[in-house]
């Protein structure tokens, strides 16, 4: 019995007495928000000015969860309002619940999981956080500061989500941009080089001058064979009409050349030629380019402009549904359950202690 009174019920009286009259009152301020996310729904909603709001973005709540755990917001809410100074008030006296003011950053970072506790639930996206001080009105600051924190590390995410799309998109329509002007500016020097704007419609005026060509001598072919059905054969207009069958040939195997490799047009000054096949699979290739940087420019501007839309329309922002307030009563330590814990531990030690205690005795 004076062992069960040595390890039980003298630590629970201890333990009664810090805590009822030794520990300080602590007052809690509550604070509860959730990630939105407002964006429209469509084209005509954009019109009639009707917007959705999305429920919270599981990742957002996910990195603000962990950094209202982590010593970068403890760092910037006690360079604001010195959290040091608030939680140490009663020290040297309580020196469980309060804080040593020599304590290195990571020592208040360890306090304020203590002082600083967050339920997130990570089936509705909503985050609820409690914060203790001993001075209601110390409490009611700091999670007004965790709240302000919170939401410009929310804004923060979202302009840098905003500036990443748009920045993407520009960089594509730049890029699309270089391509059209390198299409173009070589389009252009094929147009210089072989002095033809379109090989295609040139070709057609080529063939239309050797249809002509063509109709001309089937004209004198059959003038001539009507000429020697009439005139004798020393007729002067018969030697007339063969130079000009003659000179019609030749020019059409002239023409017909410029289609073949062995014929070639000029190109440029110093009497370089190249011949229509070459010129005109040239000018298909210089085409086929030109087209595909066409469509890449209006693919990328219309990526653009959608990006910079999408970022005009979308915003995600903190939604509070319990403000900080300052508490008329203090709630903390919760005396009687800490009583309560200990002096259960501690009788659940001498228990099990007592049943190792006796099952060794009785094998001996």
């Amino acid at each position: 019995m004076a062992i069960f009174g040595f390890l039980v019920i003298l630590p629970s009286v201890l333990a009664a007495a810090y805590l009822w009259l030794i520990a300080d009152d602590q007052y809690a301020s509550k604070v509860a928000f959730s990630v939105r996310k407002e964006e429209f729904e469509s084209s005509m909603d954009l019109l009639g000015g009707i917007t959705k709001l999305a429920g919270s973005s599981g990742s957002d709540t996910d990195i603000l969860y962990e950094y209202i755990l982590s010593q970068d917001i403890v760092g910037q809410i006690d360079a604001e309002l010195d959290l040091g100074a608030i939680w140490s008030k009663s020290w040297p006296g309580d020196p469980i619940f309060a804080f040593n003011p020599s304590g290195t950053i990571e020592d208040l970072t360890d306090h304020w999981t203590r002082k600083v506790s967050v339920a997130y639930d990570t089936g509705t996206g909503l985050i609820e956080i409690r914060a203790l001080a001993f001075a209601p009105e110390d409490a009611q600051k700091i999670a007004e500061a965790i709240y302000k924190r919170s939401s410009a590390l929310i804004n923060d995410l979202s302009d840098a989500a905003r500036s990443d799309a748009i920045r993407y998109a520009q960089e594509e329509l730049d890029r699309s941009v270089e391509r059209l002007k390198a299409a173009r500016q070589e389009l252009t020097a094929f147009r210089i080089q072989t002095q033809i704007v379109d090989p295609q419609a040139d070709l057609q005026g080529q063939m239309g001058v050797l249809n002509t060509l063509q109709a001309q001598l089937a004209e004198s072919l059959v003038e001539q064979d009507l000429l020697r059905e009439s005139a004798p054969s020393g007729d002067p207009r018969l030697n007339q009409i063969g130079r000009r069958i003659t000179a019609i040939e030749e020019r059409i195997k002239d023409e017909r050349r410029k289609f073949g490799r062995t014929g070639s047009i000029s190109t440029d000054p110093n009497g370089a030629g190249a011949d229509y096949a070459t010129l005109v699979a040239e000018f298909e290739r210089l085409a086929v380019d030109m087209q595909f940087a066409e469509e890449s420019y209006r693919a990328a501007l219309a990526s653009y402009d959608s990006a910079r839309a999408e970022a005009q329309r979308q915003s995600r922002y903190l939604a509070a549904h319990i403000r900080p307030s300052q508490a008329e009563k203090s709630l903390y330590p919760e005396r009687l359950t800490l009583w309560a814990l200990t002096t259960f531990f501690l009788a659940m030690v001498w228990a099990i202690g007592a049943l190792v205690y006796y099952s060794v005795r009785d094998r001996r």
